[in-house]
C-alpha cells in the first residue's frame, strides 16, 4: 500500500510545520482516559481526534472514514498494535500510522517499521508525550505529502517524456513521408530526362540533358536514402557516395568501355544538405574526368572520402591528360570555365570551402577540405 492521504485543507499555525491542518487523527488505545487526555490536548492545537478503544474499533474506522494519521497503541486486548498495524496497510489508500506503546523495547519499534508504520513514539505522559506525539502526526503526513508530490513530479516527467517521444515519432514519420515522396518526384524527373535524352539526335543537347539527369539523380539518392534509413538527420555519406558512383560506373561501361570508377573511404555520417552538396561535387567531377580524362577509353578515376579529426578530405583524381590550364595548377586553383565548374565552386561554397588542384606532373586531382559539422 502506498499510504496516501487526502490534502489536509488550512496551515498548521504554531510554526513548527509546513503541513496544513486540521488533521484529522485517529487514536487507538484501550486506555480511555489516556485517550480523552490526547484529545483535548491536540484538540487544543487544532487537531480533530478520533478515539478507537481496540485495534479492532480502529480497523472499522479506518476502513469507513478518512483519517490524515493513526496513532496505534501496542498492548491491546484481542488484536494487538502489530496485528491490527498489518491489517490496515493492506487497505486501499490508508493513512500512514504512528506507532505508540508504553514499553522501551527496541524491539517492537522495529517490528513496528517493519510492518509499514511511519514512525515510533513512547507512551510517557510525564515525558512530552503530547508534544512528541504531535510531531510525528506533523512528519509522518509531511513525508507522505512529500512523497505525492515527487510521484506527481515523477509521473508528469513521464508523462512529458511519452509526449515527446510521440510527437518525435510523428516527426519522423511526416519526414519520412515527405522524404519519400520527394525521392519518387525527383526519380520520375529523372526517368523524363532519360526519356528526353534517348529521343534526341542533337549531342549537345542529349549531353546537356544527361548532365540535369546526373544532377537530379544525385539529390534524388539523398532523400530516397531518408526514407528508407532509421536515421532521419543523416546521411552516411561514405555509402551515399558509393551509390552514385556505381551508377556512374554504369554509363561509364556504356559510354567509356575501359574506364574504372574506385572509392576509398571511411564511415562518415553529415546533414543532408551537406550530403546533396557532396554528391553534386562527386557527380561533376567524375563526368569531367570520364569525358576528358582518358582520350583512349582506359584508365581509373579515384575518388577519395577520409576523415581528418573533425574535417574531411574528399578528392577525386586520375592519371590521364591532366587539365589545359598550367596557370590554374600552379597556382592551386580550379579554372572557372564552364557549368559544371561553376557547380562545383557553388556547391563548395555550401560546405565552407574551396576546391583546389593539387600540383603533378601527369593527371588531374581535384581536393575539398571541409568541416564534419556545419558551422552553428
Amino acid at each position: 500500500m502506498d499510504g496516501s492521504v487526502p490534502e489536509p485543507s488550512a496551515p498548521l499555525q504554531d510554526g513548527t510545520s509546513a503541513s496544513p491542518l486540521p488533521l484529522r487523527v485517529l487514536y487507538v488505545d484501550d486506555d480511555p482516559a489516556l485517550g480523552r487526555l490526547v484529545q483535548r490536548q491536540l484538540g487544543r492545537l487544532g487537531f480533530e481526534v478520533v478515539l478507537a478503544g481496540s485495534g479492532e474499533e480502529g480497523l472499522a474506522l479506518v476502513a469507513a472514514e478518512r483519517f490524515d494519521v493513526v496513532a496505534l497503541d501496542h498492548y491491546m486486548p484481542g488484536q494487538d498494535g502489530i496485528a491490527t498495524l498489518r491489517a490496515i496497510r493492506a487497505l486501499d489508500h490508508t493513512p500512514p500510522v504512528v506507532y505508540v506503546t508504553g514499553a522501551q523495547d527496541g524491539r517492537l519499534a522495529v517490528a513496528a517499521l517493519k510492518a509499514g508504520a511511519a514512525d515510533y513514539v513512547v507512551k510517557e505522559v510525564q515525558a512530552d508525550f503530547i508534544e512528541l506525539l504531535r510531531a510525528a502526526f506533523v512528519a509522518a503526513v509531511e513525508q507522505v505529502r512529500m512523497r505525492r508530490a515527487h510521484e506527481a513530479a515523477e509521473a508528469e516527467i513521464r508523462a512529458a517524456r511519452d509526449r515527446f517521444e510521440a510527437l518525435a515519432a510523428e516527426r519522423a514519420l511526416l519526414l519520412r513521408e515527405m522524404n519519400h515522396r520527394v525521392g519518387n518526384s525527383l526519380q520520375i524527373i529523372v526517368s523524363l530526362l532519360n526519356v528526353q535524352a534517348s529521343a534526341t539526335e542533337d549531342g549537345r543537347v542529349k549531353e546537356a540533358l544527361n548532365s540535369a539527369r546526373n544532377r537530379v539523380s544525385a539529390v534524388a539518392q539523398v532523400h530516397r536514402r531518408l526514407y528508407t534509413s532509421d536515421q532521419i538527420a543523416t546521411v552516411a555519406l561514405d555509402q551515399y557516395i558509393g551509390s552514385l558512383l556505381d551508377d556512374l560506373q554504369v554509363s561509364a561501361h556504356r559510354d567509356h568501355g575501359g574506364i574504372t570508377i574506385t572509392l576509398d573511404a571511411d564511415p562518415i555520417h553529415i546533414d543532408p544538405d551537406r550530403a546533396v552538396a557532396v554528391g553534386i561535387i562527386a557527380t561533376e567531377l567524375v563526368i569531367n574526368a570520364l569525358k576528358y580524362a582518358y582520350p583512349g577509353g582506359e584508365g581509373a578515376v579515384r575518388v577519395a572520402l577520409k576523415r581528418q579529426a573533425e574535417r574531411i578530405d574528399f578528392t577525386v583524381e586520375d592519371d590521364g591528360a591532366g587539365m589545359a590550364a598550367p596557370k590554374a595548377v600552379e597556382t592551386g586553383a580550379v579554372p572557372s570555365t564552364g557549368l559544371g565548374t561553376r557547380i562545383v565552386r557553388a556547391m563548395s561554397t555550401k560546405l565552407g570551402c574551396e576546391p583546389t588542384l593539387d600540383a603533378r606532373a601527369t593527371g588531374t586531382c581535384v581536393r575539398l577540405t571541409f568541416r564534419l559539422a556545419e558551422r552553428t
